[in-house]
């Protein structure tokens, strides 16, 4: 595709960001509070800021964790519920009004302690709220769900109420005991949900904070233009910044952009320096024949990264609605009305079909087919045995009539979100989407209203569990069981595979899967191939499933072309 002159105005004046800024897009972001860290977009902005306890190592494959605010990987009791954390004590939390001010009005600063994570998992945990990452708590660390209780009381929460399973003992020491061993607690203490939160920030800014993120991390907020862009200064005082090679980038500058196409002149133009998603149609121009970078973008110092993802695209099915809860051969229908062989066409070769809500690259995935089969001769049998006979809905004498909501309204949604339709459409099925803004999307689903809604899920971790949870009763909305699936069965199986061994927790995650395939709580759309394109004043970036915070370890590196610009050559 041949780029127009008027690219270089696609993003207003990104390309005079400065020097060593690293610019991406990003969505829309409604709080930089960790406890609202739902989506991953205001992960990516919380872990820039906050740190937990662990992080995944940038490099290893396949995933593993090491120390970020612990000191080391912390002391594992025989029976396997005590974790003993040392804290990195010499990590501070940026300087900010909330700490106090200094003789000469500047504000103070102070080191991180083992009670900030006490105090900052019992905020997961306070019912007033409603923290969407309760789950990584709940019915594992031992007195959390009584404190839980407590919190439902009138008035402030008593954050002085202990909770038996969170113990911090002196400033460098936290002491973590569950309820039954957990094969994933660790993972989970990785994610932007489990960070240090400053007790002062929280007090000092009220209802505030959410704007006001004061962490430990390698970058603080410099400037927060709601629904249009967030900046990032480098924390020049982060420990973990001395004896790293290569540049950091000094600044971060995430714009929004809602239209692909914008996103793709404005990369090409130079204004952006990261691709993460390559349009459909542009990717003939971007890969080659044998799926190689193009040499015509080789020549222009962009790199291509390719990977297998862990996300799962789905429509989910609220299981409360009156309808579709009820009539397990509808839902079925649905699934087999959906044409994998023509979405992964459209996709070209940017996702591959899905039977299940597991990404095959995770252990215990079960990629058996349906077992009720798919297409429209399957489709067809499957709703006339729910009751809706040629599509017909009784109740009407009409085509059988279902709502989609979607929370993006860009070209290419559209345009796939049409295809779906379509594959309904050849089934009997009248099915109507209804676009809204993404917080007004999430809010609605959160509080279970829709009926479908199309969606996708970025694994928290590396284990199955991570996407078995989204069927867990008590993760009901708002919690990640955004379906409302209600299975005590189910349930049961689940809460068996957490205690179990790595054997047994494999069997168990098969015919868990195998329920989910025959209960249809979601039409199983696709997983997701990564393909992103870095600009050539990128060094260092990796695809990687959990990219919360991983912007620290881009280098920023000038063009020989460029270099001699700024110098005054030719």
């Amino acid at each position: 595709m041949a780029v127009p002159a008027m690219a270089f105005c696609a993003a207003g004046a990104l390309a005079m960001a400065g020097d060593a800024v690293y610019r991406r897009t990003i969505e829309r972001v409604t709080s930089l509070d960790p406890a609202d860290a739902a989506s991953v977009y205001a992960s990516r902005c919380v872990a820039l800021v906050y740190e937990p306890l662990l992080e995944y190592d940038y490099s290893a494959r396949p995933y593993a964790l090491r120390p970020c605010l612990a000191a080391e990987m912390p002391e594992v009791s025989d029976d396997g519920l005590r974790y003993t954390f040392r804290i990195d004590t010499n990590a501070t939390f940026t300087a900010d009004a909330c700490f106090g001010l200094d003789e000469t009005g500047a504000p103070l600063a102070r080191h991180v302690e083992a009670e900030d994570f006490v105090y900052s998992f019992k905020r997961l945990a306070d019912a007033k709220l409603a923290s969407s990452g309760y789950w990584i708590l709940d019915g594992r660390v031992k007195g959390i769900g009584a404190f839980r209780e407590a919190s439902k009381g009138e008035g402030p929460t008593d954050y002085s109420l202990e909770v038996e399973g969170l113990r911090a003992d002196g400033p460098d020491r936290l002491v973590i005991t569950l309820e039954a061993p957990s094969p994933v607690f660790l993972w989970q203490l990785a994610m932007p949900y489990a960070v240090a939160v400053p007790r002062e920030a929280v007090e000092h800014y009220g209802g505030h904070f959410r704007d006001h993120p004061v962490g430990t991390g390698p970058y603080r907020l410099a400037r927060w233009r709601r629904n249009y862009s967030l900046r990032f200064a480098r924390n020049t005082g982060w420990e973990r910044w001395k004896g790293c090679a290569g540049r950091p980038f000094d600044e971060l500058y995430f714009p929004t952009m809602d239209d692909p196409s914008t996103q793709w002149l404005a990369f090409l133009a130079g204004e952006l320096d990261l691709q993460g998603e390559i349009p459909r149609d542009n990717w003939e121009e971007v890969v080659d024949g044998d799926g190689a970078l193009a040499p015509a973008m080789a020549a222009r110092g962009i790199s291509l990264e390719t990977a297998p993802t862990l996300e799962v695209g789905y429509i989910g099915i609220n299981m409360r609605d009156p309808l579709l809860g009820r009539n397990k051969k509808l839902r079925q229908a649905l699934n087999a009305a959906f044409d994998q062989e023509r979405w992964e066409r459209f996709n070209r070769g940017r996702a591959i079909g899905s039977n299940g809500p597991v990404p095959p690259s995770v252990a215990g995935a079960d990629m058996s087919p349906l077992p009720f089969g798919r297409g429209v001769e399957a489709a067809r049998r499957l709703l006339a045995e729910a009751g809706f006979k040629d599509g017909i809905d009784p109740a009407t004498g009409r085509r059988l009539r279902l709502v989609l909501d979607i929370g993006k309204t860009t070209q290419e949604m559209r345009e796939s979100t049409d295809l779906i339709v379509a594959f309904m459409g050849e089934c009997g099925i009248d099915l109507v989407p209804e676009y809204q803004t993404w917080p007004s999307f999430l809010k609605k689903i959160s509080e279970g209203r829709s009926q479908l809604f199309r969606i996708a899920w970025v694994g928290d971790y590396p284990d199955a569990e991570n996407f078995l949870q989204l069927f867990y009763g008590p993760n009901a909305s708002p919690g990640p069981n955004r379906c409302n699936y209600m299975n005590p069965e189910y349930d049961a199986m689940f809460r068996e595979a957490m205690a179990a061994g790595p054997e047994r927790r494999l069997e168990l995650y098969g015919e868990m899967q195998r329920m989910l395939k025959e209960e249809c709580p979601w039409v199983f759309v696709s997983h997701a191939m990564s393909a992103a394109l870095a600009g050539p004043r990128v060094a260092g970036y990796r695809a990687h499933d959990f990219p919360y915070g991983m912007e620290k370890h881009l280098r920023f590196q000038r063009r020989d072309a460029e270099a001699q610009r700024l110098s005054g050559g030719d």
